[in-house]
């Protein structure tokens, strides 16, 4: 038998996302007299853009992961249920048909029947396992400030409060590019006004970093999903003394964790290993400067450069070197940063001797779909 050829989806994709409003408007029409409870107008677009590239996208696991921890509560909220699913899969092809006319095939109109039922069923299936949480909301981008070349920091106000915690990860989407989520750590412990703050490097090729990066400006909306558990989350019945190291942009999850405890007064000593191959890729130093000034009685933050000649030997080496360094027995280690990162801390860690119970490294969500994202419980106000 000749195997599908999945190309033939992807054309017919390409050619709606540029009308999604539109194509939205069709689908939404279509669904508004047939399936009960009716889809929310104002969520027509995010949701059939989510289900077009669930069923058309080529994306990694991450950002499939991020996409379905995005679109499964608000399956779970409008309780769409199997018996629904050829309604919306009616209405799905019928768009994509009438909006990419000039690809439509009949090849392409069998293929996107079987992908579209197998997209939905993915997002039933991960409904069991997740917990109901809260439907995406909007968020504006207030403040951006280019903390290095391709680094730049986002604080955002949601339009519902997210309560997340310290240490997890929210799926992001911009309508710069309809369809496709990815995961970011707040930079912060929770606010009073509730706003977060995203830590962007730019990513060459990427579909949604660079544009969050050089292109979104103040004023311009985005779109976050749920917070999710990414493995560094606190646990509130632990103490002990933290080491915590942090490469690249994994410095945001950390961060926030040191806010929560300087929020929350813990009586821990932690000491933060930033790693960064040269000086001026040390992004966020003054936060950094200022919260060691403020806790110096028990934060110790520690720069580890990896290509930097001209530093104190102490902070000449990568990353899990210098962590090692500073490791002390008791602590609790927590490691954020690149999947390579993390791959090298779960071979080299334990290795060292670090006991499994006292390691705690970032969710990549490089496995399986949300195999690896465990919601806390998520709430929204």
């Amino acid at each position: 038998m000749t195997p599908p050829n999945l190309n033939a989806l992807g054309p017919c994709w390409e050619a709606v996302v540029p009308c999604i409003h539109r194509a939205a408007d069709h689908f939404w029409s279509i669904l508004a007299d047939r399936l009960h409870p009716r889809l929310p107008e104002r969520d027509a677009p995010l949701f059939l853009a989510a289900l077009g590239h669930l069923t058309a996208g080529d994306d990694h696991h991450a950002g499939r992961t991020a996409l379905l921890a995005a679109l499964t509560p608000t399956y779970q909220h409008l309780r769409i249920q199997p018996h629904h699913h050829p309604l919306i899969v009616d209405a799905l092809i019928a768009t994509v048909a009438r909006h990419a006319a000039a690809t439509w095939t009949p090849e392409a109109a069998s293929l996107w029947q079987r992908r579209s039922h197998h997209a939905l069923s993915l997002t039933h299936r991960a409904t069991t396992r997740i917990a109901t949480g809260p439907a995406w909301t909007p968020a504006e981008i207030i403040g951006r400030d280019q903390a290095a070349d391709t680094i730049t920091i986002l604080t955002l106000p949601p339009h519902h409060r997210l309560r997340h915690e310290a240490g997890q990860a929210i799926p992001v989407t911009t309508p710069r590019q309809p369809g496709v989520w990815r995961w970011y750590s707040p930079a912060n412990a929770p606010r009073p006004d509730g706003t977060i703050e995203l830590h962007v490097r730019a990513i060459t090729g990427g579909p949604v970093s660079p544009l969050l990066a050089h292109h979104a400006a103040t004023g311009e909306r985005v779109w976050m999903g749920a917070p999710y558990d990414m493995g560094l989350t606190l646990d509130p019945n632990r103490d002990g003394d933290l080491l915590l190291a942090a490469g690249g942009t994994g410095l945001a999850p950390l961060r926030a964790i040191v806010e929560h405890l300087a929020a929350t007064r813990a009586r821990r000593r932690v000491t933060l290993v930033v790693g960064a191959r040269t000086m001026p890729d040390l992004y966020d130093s003054i936060t950094l400067d200022k919260l060691q000034t403020t806790h110096h009685d028990w934060l110790t933050v520690v720069p580890a450069l990896s290509d930097e000649p001209f530093v104190e030997p102490a902070a000449q080496g990568d990353l899990l070197t210098l962590a090692l360094d500073h490791y002390q027995p008791g602590q609790h280690l927590y490691v954020a940063g690149p999947p390579d990162l993390i791959t090298h801390a779960r071979l080299r860690l334990p290795a060292a001797g670090i006991p499994d119970n006292h390691l705690h490294l970032a969710e990549t969500f490089s496995r399986t779909p949300l195999a690896g994202a465990q919601p806390k419980t998520p709430r929204q106000d």
